[in-house]
């Protein structure tokens, strides 16, 4: 637990605005305070003493900690981090939500690893290259375990090691941050050179803590790797295609080209109106706040639908899951599907 707020991050929010149309839950309640601007006011409050730690739980809790206010910030506030640290404080003790304490439980040990894992047919240990390791992501390998049998056969000179730890995101975004650290070195020791992960939200964590040249997202590395793919056809037509950007893939790390310069090549790409916007999912609020989890995720619904997609690209589980579920609750008939399986149907 960190005891204060780092006072040179506090001190980048010049109360500009910039970030209020950015912001989700801003948009969908106009309150300041739910706003990254509001949430710092609070935070500056807490760290001069004039607010105690606990008047921070009700906005730890509902920003969604997409960071879309960060690309847009003119000058450069490193939310993400803020809130990260924002819950470090709040989230102790009886203040950690009990689905959090649950999820923390599932992965920091190799049996709740190997439970997770457990008759899900992930990818298969192998050694080939020991410099190009993919990583399989905790709640990935039970929830979409064809992603990584996937990647492996896409190219067989990935090593796979299933014995391999948690990366820490979970615990850096909800209130382990020291130990969300700590666990994505000791998966970098774990996996050594180049590290492939078709989890946004793993990718942008693990290359805060070992490094950007450390790890490559899958549209990142296949693009800078691979060559042309041929479109898909289904009865003669080819194949109209949408994107969920993964939030911290695009925000954190700005890796947002490279999926859609692939799926030019797979199909009809169509732009999905604020296919850059959350869908809701940010990890574990879609449990934590399921009815304002739907709210975001409501117009994008809609349109998505009336696009008439033959499918939607996600690059991270938990947008994944998301969209299967919010769709299916729609009856769209939009499939939901990881970019390296359908860059494997063009194949």
């Amino acid at each position: 637990m960190i005891e204060k707020f780092t006072q040179s991050k506090l001190d980048r929010c010049i109360s500009c605005g910039y970030c209020l149309p950015a912001c989700p839950t801003y948009q969908l309640t106009g309150a300041e305070e739910s706003s990254p601007r509001g949430r710092i006011t609070l935070m500056r409050a807490v760290q001069e003493g004039r607010l105690p730690i606990v008047d921070l739980l009700p906005e730890a809790g509902f920003c969604l900690g997409c960071r879309a206010c960060e690309p847009v910030c003119p000058a450069g506030v490193e939310y993400g981090t803020l809130l990260e640290e924002m819950r470090d404080m709040a989230w102790q003790g009886k203040n950690r939500p009990l689905i959090i304490r649950g999820l923390f439980i599932a992965v920091q040990s190799k049996i709740g690893m190997w439970a997770l894992g457990f008759l899900s047919p992930t990818a298969k240990n192998r050694k080939a290259n020991p410099e190009l390791n993919l990583m399989l992501g905790c709640f990935e390998r039970r929830l979409f375990p064809s992603v990584s049998r996937t990647v492996a056969k896409l190219d067989t000179n990935i090593s796979v090691c299933k014995e391999q730890s948690c990366c820490g995101a979970l615990h850096a975004h909800n209130g382990e941050l020291e130990k969300g650290r700590q666990m994505a070195q000791k998966l970098g020791e774990e996996l050594t050179g180049t590290i492939i992960t078709t989890a946004g939200g793993c990718a942008a964590h693990l290359s805060d803590v070992i490094g950007r040249d450390r790890v490559r997202e899958f549209s990142q590395w296949w693009s800078q790797n691979e060559g042309k793919l041929e479109k898909i056809k289904k009865s003669g037509r080819t194949l109209r295609i949408g994107l969920q950007d993964s939030c911290h893939l695009r925000n954190g790390l700005g890796v947002f080209k490279e999926p859609r310069e692939i799926l030019k090549q797979l199909g009809d790409y169509v732009e999905v109106p604020d296919a850059g916007g959350c869908c809701g999912a940010a990890g574990s609020y879609s449990l934590l706040q399921r009815k304002n989890s739907r709210k975001v995720i409501s117009k994008k619904i809609q349109d998505i639908k009336e696009l008439n997609l033959d499918y939607l690209v996600t690059l991270n589980p938990g947008c994944t899951r998301q969209l299967v579920s919010q769709l299916r609750r729609a009856r769209v008939k939009t499939k939901v599907i990881h970019l390296a399986e359908l860059i494997d149907l063009s194949l």
